[in-house]
């Protein structure tokens, strides 16, 4: 990687210029397209979710959509594969 280029931003960090249903809607169609054998279960997934709705490092930039200051991720997404761990170890 060229460390003199200019970086590029990604526009779509910016929750609160993201279109909520649309971003539901793309949650949505990566969640259908993720192999089932991939994916948490339900209670797992509803429980990662409570967990990550009471940290201090969810951001919802004044939405109800969600990243975690501590690594970026979507935490819909992240909670959703069985595999995915919190950075901070909550879950």
């Amino acid at each position: 990687m060229d460390r003199n280029k200019e970086k590029i931003i990604c526009k779509k960090c910016l929750l609160m210029d993201v279109d909520e249903k649309a971003y539901s809607e793309k949650i949505e169609r990566i969640l259908k397209l993720t192999e089932q054998s991939r994916k948490a279960d339900d209670a797992l997934y509803e429980k990662r979710l409570t967990v990550c709705r009471g940290c201090e490092k969810l951001s919802t930039a004044g939405t109800e959509l969600g990243t975690c200051l501590a690594c970026g991720c979507f935490v819909e997404l992240r909670a959703a594969i069985k595999q995915n761990r919190c950075p901070y170890k909550y879950w």
